[in-house]
């Protein structure tokens, strides 16, 4: 029996059509209550700059993206896990960066806007897939909407409309919850509000109180005024001045009555908890005693509860086919980077699967970055 060959083939095969679009996420779905998508920017009281600020969010932000963006990406073949020959592009999808850098913005996006960008800044020629792309700012891209707030019906980028497939198209990788941009907004801006007045107390130790007027009564409008003017100037000064008829009566407070201490100290845990980071990670758990014994196990808990969800974004939005071939995958090579166990037990492995002849010895040079022609050495 003769294989099936479609007519579009055919006439592909002869110039008479042009090749499919490649269209895997053409309209990306509008995702959370108050995703960017529908608004964009809008819902973000606290911006990125402000949240980073908080040391807290700074450290979890590093935490996550700076290790990501370490662990190099691999093609691999789907169905038997196979590693292929890596484009280019997955040893540098930027011309403007190395790989790690990239890898980490993008983790920062998904991290603060729940969504990150690439775009499209090369294309092959064989099947008009991408190999170089660009990180694009979230604070650069808008979205226009269908008619019901659903879908994406295309991106602009600094106010500039781009196609929604092809060379000069966005891909858009969707992160696994919400950002905490979104769903952070009150703990972040409580984080910052104690910091600053800690700051403020430190630098002017002006104890709190109130202003007795001892002449004729003002209007509540003249009080307000009075109180907003006085406030302002404490925040630049500590030093003040007061007619003959005003008197400042302070009520004393110490630093630790003021609890800024224990408030940081609480705030940083839950800046942790929102980043999904665990909170010694910070140094923001009291219950933080570990030893030896679970240590070595805390790699495998940070990676599964902390790092996968970004992880598992980034290689399922790579993976998809407007990207990488039908049958293949992009895979963070965890195993030999960030999950490497000890040289000895890996060797203590590999002898053991030698001796029951599950492995040939090329297999076994292999497994440990050796060749049969020579020694790359062991990483």
């Amino acid at each position: 029996m003769l294989p099936f060959v479609s007519m579009g083939r055919i006439l592909q095969t002869f110039g008479l059509q042009t090749k499919p679009l490649l269209e895997a996420q053409s309209a990306p779905q509008v995702l959370g209550e108050y995703s960017p998508y529908a608004m964009p920017f809008q819902f973000a009281y606290v911006g990125r700059t402000e949240a980073i600020s908080v040391p807290a969010i700074q450290r979890c932000r590093n935490l996550l993206a700076g290790t990501i963006g370490t662990i190099p990406l691999m093609l691999h073949k789907k169905s038997t896990g196979e590693m292929l020959g890596s484009p280019l592009w997955l040893d540098q999808p930027s011309y403007s960066q190395p790989r790690s850098v990239t890898i980490a913005y993008t983790v920062d996006s998904l991290l603060f806007y729940g969504q990150a960008f690439w775009k499209v800044v090369e294309v092959y020629l064989e099947d008009g897939r991408p190999s170089r792309f660009e990180w694009i700012a979230n604070s650069r891209v808008t979205a226009t909407l269908d008619k019901d707030n659903v879908f994406v019906k295309s991106y602009a980028v600094d106010g500039t409309t781009l196609p929604m497939d092809g060379l000069g198209s966005l891909v858009t990788f969707q992160s696994l919850g919400d950002g905490i941009l979104n769903t952070g907004t009150s703990t972040i801006r409580a984080a910052i509000d104690v910091q600053k007045a800690a700051a403020i107390a430190a630098a002017t130790p002006m104890a709190s109180g109130y202003i007795k007027n001892t002449g004729a009564d003002l209007d509540p409008k003249e009080v307000s005024g009075l109180l907003a003017a006085w406030k302002n100037a404490r925040l630049n000064r500590s030093t003040a001045y007061l007619t003959s008829t005003l008197e400042y009566n302070p009520v004393s407070f110490s630093p630790k009555e003021m609890m800024y201490s224990d408030a940081i100290f609480n705030l940083a845990t839950e800046c942790a908890r929102l980043c999904n980071v665990p909170a010694y990670y910070v140094s923001a758990d009291a219950n933080n005693s570990m030893t030896y014994a679970n240590v070595q196990d805390e790699r495998k808990q940070f990676l599964t509860l902390s790092l996968q969800p970004f992880i598992s974004a980034i290689e399922d939005r790579l993976s998809m086919d407007d990207i990488t071939a039908r049958g293949n995958v992009v895979l963070f090579d965890i195993d030999k980077n960030f999950l490497r166990t000890d040289p000895l037990q890996e060797l203590a492995v590999i002898e053991k699967l030698l001796s029951l002849n599950l492995i040939t010895p090329e297999q076994a040079m292999g497994m440990t970055d050796l060749t049969p022609n020579g020694s790359y050495g062991m990483q």
